[in-house]
């Protein structure tokens, strides 16, 4: 299946709600966005990365050096308490877009 673009935001709203899980590194998070879509929404390093760091600076995530499950060295992300704060905050936000769109794109229908 083609993959589609993301919504501006909607990286981070996804790297959030991984990071919520438990702590990864970025090719773990990139690929468990991939999975639980079904390959629908996929997760390229010139922006996961921008998007981990933009996150870091804004202390929504943590990161610390660690290692990997082919034991290379990774830089491990986890989620801060503003982070779990946020990710809240924005999965409210979202099911009312969520809503809201399908009405309008559905003409009221079903």
């Amino acid at each position: 299946m083609s993959s589609i673009d993301f919504l501006p935001g909607t990286l981070d709203l996804l790297v959030l709600r991984i990071l919520h899980e438990g702590a990864l590194h970025g090719y773990a998070i990139a690929r468990r966005i991939e999975s639980l879509s079904q390959d629908v929404l996929r997760v390229d390093q010139g922006s996961l990365y921008p998007a981990l760091y933009r996150l870091e600076r804004a202390d929504l995530v943590r990161s610390k050096w660690g290692t990997s499950e082919s034991n290379r060295r990774v830089k491990v992300f986890t989620l801060t308490a503003a982070g779990r704060r946020r990710l809240e905050k924005e999965l409210e936000g979202w099911d009312t877009f969520v809503e809201a769109m399908g009405r309008v794109v559905r003409g009221g229908v079903g």
